[in-house]
């Protein structure tokens, strides 16, 4: 900062400098689809307190009346949904620089007026005005749920909200509450569970792997490649969790085009392998080291998924923990033709595989149906 900017250049001097002038909301929204995602989650205010929407609640201090003079919340938003796409918002309860938080927080958090004036009123506008499906709520860490009043707001967006039927929140609601309490559980940015958690999960991740937001200076090396989102992905679903991924836009309001490109290519992937991603549940065994490691997922009760993210090198492919029958039947996605295969002894199939296609998130999929 001393060396870039003017002496007594501040935060709220960057405002003006965030223009989003080439910001098109549609572009981004076909990005998005051509992913295979299914939500989309915005960033509506983040830890600064800037609004990325005209809230009344954060005078001149939204992109609204500043920076873009524009209702970017707003304007994504009627863009994702004529796409079918859930539209998620994302809000950070608290703010660094506000003085009535900071007031509050002086008075470890015996006072509320941050949240009577600020933090719930504006959620709820929030709320009514852009009836999101999904609320990410953040920055809960330094006070209490009871601080937050946090029980209260969710009673109302469950009992009498407009998004009363459809709305799913995470787990951030108060010093504590990550990890135990939520419609899903995030528990800490970029979770990666050891085991099958019990309750459902999203891990949010982040392509740059360095920071959440976009950098100037980022490298080629500082980002996930399409092969490293593709297992992470896997390995999420594989043990029951949703996968929010993260690219950081530029103040000019664009997607990077390497962001871009990493987007496509995981939608590429699920355009041959997506059967074994959407509206699956975790198998009785989440993976098993195979031939190369494998992960399953499953639908109803006999058809299993497993995928694997190396290539084996060889034709013969051995799983040992499904049970087959006679009238089991393995594919592999994108190719139509049943794969040959012999049950081994007691549980498990050798299969022959075909020569695998080129992939560039090399990752493929036998489908198994008819197994236990």
């Amino acid at each position: 900062m001393i060396k870039n900017y003017p002496p007594g250049f501040s935060y709220p001097d960057f405002a003006p400098d965030f223009h989003a002038q080439f910001f098109d909301p549609d572009e981004w929204a076909d990005i998005f689809e051509a992913s295979g995602a299914k939500y989309v989650v915005l960033t509506s205010k983040h830890h600064e307190g800037f609004t990325n929407w005209g809230s009344p609640y954060s005078w001149n201090w939204n992109s609204v009346d500043n920076g873009p003079h524009r209702d970017l919340v707003g304007d994504l938003g009627n863009a994702i949904r004529k796409r079918s796409l859930h539209y998620g918002l994302y809000n950070s309860l608290y703010e660094w620089f506000n003085p009535i938080y900071l007031s509050d927080k002086e008075a470890g958090f015996k006072t509320q007026d941050y949240v009577a004036k600020k933090a719930m009123p504006e959620l709820i506008t929030l709320v009514n005005r852009y009836k999101p499906d999904l609320i990410w709520s953040d920055g809960d860490w330094e006070a209490p749920d009871t601080y937050w009043n946090s029980t209260e707001f969710l009673a109302w967006l469950y009992n009498d909200s407009p998004v009363k039927d459809v709305v799913v929140t995470n787990d951030r609601w108060g010093n504590g509450c990550y990890c135990k309490h939520g419609g899903y559980f995030n528990c800490a940015d970029k979770f990666t569970p050891g085991q099958l958690p019990n309750h459902k999960w999203e891990k949010c991740q982040s392509v740059d792997t360095i920071s959440w937001g976009y950098r100037r200076n980022m490298k080629l090396t500082e980002l996930m490649d399409l092969p490293s989102i593709i297992k992470d992905l896997v390995y999420t679903v594989a043990l029951g969790g949703n996968y929010l991924l993260n690219v950081g836009p530029t103040a000019d309001g664009v997607i990077a085009p390497v962001f871009e490109e990493r987007l496509r290519g995981i939608g590429v992937w699920l355009k041959i392998n997506g059967e074994a991603i959407y509206g699956t549940k975790p198998w009785r065994v989440q993976a098993e080291n195979a031939t190369v490691l494998a992960w399953y997922t499953s639908k109803n009760t006999s058809t299993v998924y497993a995928i694997f993210t190396s290539n084996p090198m060889q034709n013969s492919f051995k799983l040992s923990m499904p049970k087959t029958s006679d009238s089991t039947v393995v594919t592999l996605l994108g190719n139509p033709e049943p794969l040959k295969w012999a049950p081994l002894k007691s549980t498990g199939l050798i299969i022959l595989l075909p020569d695998l296609p080129f992939s560039p998130a090399e990752a493929w999929t036998l489908k198994l149906d008819g197994v236990a």
